[in-house]
């Protein structure tokens, strides 16, 4: 199996980025305030290259504007977008959905990523089950606080990343995952955890989008051969989208994204 990987960038290297990433992945809210940050994306979709388009839940602690988004996915005409959801609730969630099936007017045919929501288990089954049978691709957060207390380990950024992991193998072990469609990884807290898919050939996990290895290369941090960082820096990639960075940085961007890809098994 393969993993297409993203990796969200600043804007002073976003050309430097189509050479480690496999696919482009933007953050709306970004096209409100930085034109050359939109044309990049324009650029890539018109060389051919594939783009994701995220509503920013993560960075905003909400769904983007919903009307706004819709302009921007007409006038952008991405791959694929993240349809406005509502953190960690199910109903909210799937209400959101539909709202967007019954209002919008998207007039390019572009697929839908529905993000499964939920704090229990059984709402995120639920949840999972509506986007399986309503959106293209499901994709699955790396922090909800279930995690906190079905994962193990000794520290948040281990809780998290064997929570998806143990979330994701008790799909598959009781008939819930849907092996005909495909999932993409939202976000990561340490990066050992993804080899975990690849050991146990979760085929149809499709794609990863993570800002890890470029924070820690702006940061002077270089991965490990086998598994990344033990730490996470703390900044979000949106905050550094107008980060000037040295040729140092970028030489630790690329080994770090080097890496990252080795511990996909690429």
């Amino acid at each position: 199996m393969e993993i297409r990987v993203s990796h969200e960038t600043p804007i002073s290297i976003l050309p430097d980025s189509f050479s480690y990433n496999d696919y482009c992945y933007a953050l709306v809210h970004l096209f409100e305030t930085h034109p050359t940050y939109y044309s990049q994306f324009e650029m890539a979709l018109n060389e051919g290259r594939d783009v994701y388009l995220d509503n920013r839940i993560f960075e905003l602690g909400e769904s983007f504007d919903m009307n706004r988004y819709e302009y921007w996915i007409n006038k952008l005409k991405p791959t694929l977008y993240i349809v406005p959801d509502v953190l960690e609730s199910r109903y909210e969630t799937i209400e959101k959905h539909k709202q967007w099936t019954d209002q919008n007017t998207i007039k390019h045919d572009c697929l839908q990523m529905g993000v499964v929501q939920g704090e229990t288990w059984t709402d995120l089954v639920k949840c999972y089950n509506y986007m399986s049978d309503n959106v293209d691709v499901i994709a699955i957060s790396f922090d909800y606080s279930y995690y906190i207390t079905t994962g193990y380990g000794n520290n948040k950024l281990t809780l998290f990343s064997t929570g998806r992991q143990r979330f994701i193998q008790q799909l598959i072990q009781e008939g819930i995952w849907n092996w005909s469609k495909p999932h993409h990884l939202l976000g990561c807290s340490l990066a050992k955890e993804f080899s975990y898919y690849i050991d146990d050939n979760i085929y149809n996990i499709k794609s990863i989008d993570t800002s890890n290895p470029i924070i820690a290369g702006l940061h002077g941090y270089r991965y490990m051969s086998d598994q990344g960082l033990r730490h996470k820096p703390k900044t979000l990639l949106a905050d550094m989208i107008d980060a000037t960075v040295s040729d140092d940085q970028l030489e630790d961007i690329k080994y770090n994204t080097n890496k990252f890809k080795q511990i996909i098994g690429r």
